[in-house]
């Protein structure tokens, strides 16, 4: 038998914070904003699925309330207590969401510039399209399309590697990354965990059933949310075992990475469950299929209301990165949620 425990009974804002002052909550994942009063104790064996409310004064696991409840340890210098955004720079000619109007060296640099101005917090540099379909492209043609963008943009702040491939997670770290992003969790290239672990730098494991190429077929799971979970704890502990501190790990569910419409929802309302595993979350649902699904809207591009939906739901969940598209919308969504919550402290 497994057991797992799902935070919930989310409290915000000031009443988070005396709650917690009263021992009646315990922060969520060390975020300022966000506290829990109960957890869904959650127990599986041979296919049976048992949930059990507790309020967290029953919950006779100490260590399991401290993984839920830590602060977590800073990611790369960003530290982890508010949510983080991460810009989206795809340089590729068969982007899902742009239809490859980043597909140039210079277009590409002038649109991380933009992100960074409206406040990315970290600009994740990709040059091999994962949507649903995707064929792999050659390191050598990855290489050429990220490497001159990501050389001018680290000059700008922070710079992620989104690539699934040990030499180009080598070479993009030479050009000035500083965070690798891998769809695949260090699952595509044999060689890419011992890349990481020997630049010694943040890596973002993230969830996928499958290739891209075939991963929206028929994506099958016995419980979305267990099995992302184990999938994303067995990813961490390989992770582990070739050297890479759990200190420089982050985890993604991957919205949208091998999950039907109903398992993106499924993910998205269960997203406390994944503090379970004491580290930072991030989640990016950014323009996607779901998203569009929901809001009848079908050109990629215009998913904007929609996606800062979504990361306003994530955030609520303790996230702590955000990827997405659409910096300047989501920021500005940010700070009025925030100062909501926190009246006190907002800068007028």
């Amino acid at each position: 038998m497994k057991t797992y425990h799902r935070p919930t009974g989310l409290v915000f804002g000031a009443d988070a914070g005396r709650m917690v002052r009263d021992g009646d909550a315990l922060p969520l994942a060390g975020m300022a904003h966000v506290a829990f009063t109960h957890v869904d104790v959650i127990t599986r064996a041979d296919g049976i699925i048992e949930r059990d409310m507790q309020r967290i004064s029953g919950v006779d696991d100490s260590a399991a309330l401290e993984r839920l409840s830590a602060a977590r340890p800073g990611f790369g210098p960003l530290d982890m207590t508010a949510p983080r955004l991460m810009g989206i720079v795809n340089v590729t000619p068969d982007s899902f969401s742009d239809g490859g109007k980043l597909s140039s060296t210079a277009a590409a640099i002038a649109h991380g510039e933009q992100l960074a101005a409206e406040g990315a917090d970290i600009l994740d540099v990709g040059g091999e399209s994962t949507r649903p379909g995707s064929d792999s492209v050659d390191d050598a043609e990855e290489l050429r399309r990220i490497i001159p963008v990501i050389a001018a943009l680290a000059k700008t702040g922070i710079v992620s590697a989104d690539t699934r491939k040990a030499g180009v997670m080598t070479e993009a770290l030479a050009a000035g990354a500083t965070i690798v992003n891998d769809v695949s969790a260090l699952g595509h290239d044999p060689k890419s965990a011992g890349v990481v672990a020997k630049a010694g730098v943040p890596i973002v494991l993230m969830h996928a059933q499958g290739e891209p190429k075939t991963m929206q077929l028929q994506p099958r799971y016995e419980d979305v949310l267990l099995d992302v979970y184990d999938g994303l704890e067995a990813r961490v502990a390989a992770a582990e075992a070739a050297g890479i501190p759990r200190s420089c790990i982050a985890i993604d569910p991957g919205i949208g990475f091998g999950k039907t419409f109903r398992q993106n929802l499924d993910l998205m309302a269960g997203l406390t469950l994944f503090h379970g595993l004491g580290l930072p979350l991030l989640v990016g649902l950014s323009r996607k299929g779901f998203v569009g699904a929901l809001t009848g809207e079908k050109t990629a591009g215009h998913r904007v209301n929609g996606s800062v939906g979504g990361a306003l739901q994530a955030a609520m969940a303790g996230a702590h990165m955000l990827r997405v598209h659409d910096v300047k919308a989501t920021r500005e969504a940010l700070s009025v949620f925030t100062a909501a919550l926190h009246p006190d402290s907002a800068d007028l």
